[in-house]
């Protein structure tokens, strides 16, 4: 078993993302297996933060902004808002890593192509180990691929480059 990530980051679970026109894959799924993560992280004591994309379509507090809720929200869990792909462009997330000296990140959430995928590779050129419970981004299929094709090609691409895949 793979030790646990300094912290969790659960990326973009919201409704305007999840539930929009084309709804997210395997969105039930996903919940319940984020939700355990969750659930670990908070009974060892490990900081979660949430990252919401705050833009044009997703604005605050909007009904689309908003976390999905079937999501399990800690009530000492840290919010990051973002209006690019990358979580770390024009947002407080380094200062409040290195704030609470975390090396580790574990990552989740939507849409893998997009926000995931960025997030993932700009935490891994500033120097964090990264981890992700396989099958635990999500998206909505496009012209060229299913919603699972994308997500297993994303998998592919960060597995032992980018982080590290686990079994949840």
């Amino acid at each position: 078993m793979v030790d646990l990530a300094d912290c969790l980051l659960v990326i973009d679970l919201q409704n305007g993302v999840c539930k929009g026109k084309q709804p997210v894959a395997n969105f039930k799924q996903l919940i319940e297996q984020v939700n355990a993560r969750i659930e670990i992280y908070k009974a060892n004591k490990r900081p979660i933060i949430f990252v919401q994309h705050n833009d044009t379509t997703l604005l605050a507090p909007q009904y689309a902004w908003q976390l999905v809720p079937e999501l399990s929200v800690p009530a000492d869990a840290q919010f990051v808002q973002k209006t690019h792909a990358n979580s770390f462009w024009q947002t407080n997330m380094q200062v409040l890593l290195e704030q609470k000296q975390i090396h580790s990140l574990e990552i989740c959430g939507a849409q893998t192509e997009y926000c995931v995928d960025t997030t993932v590779k700009v935490a891994h050129s500033l120097g964090y180990q990264l981890q992700m419970v396989s099958g635990l981004s999500t998206t909505v299929a496009n012209s060229l691929m299913t919603a699972t094709q994308t997500i297993a090609f994303y998998e592919d691409i960060w597995a032992d480059r980018f982080l590290t895949l686990i079994e949840g």
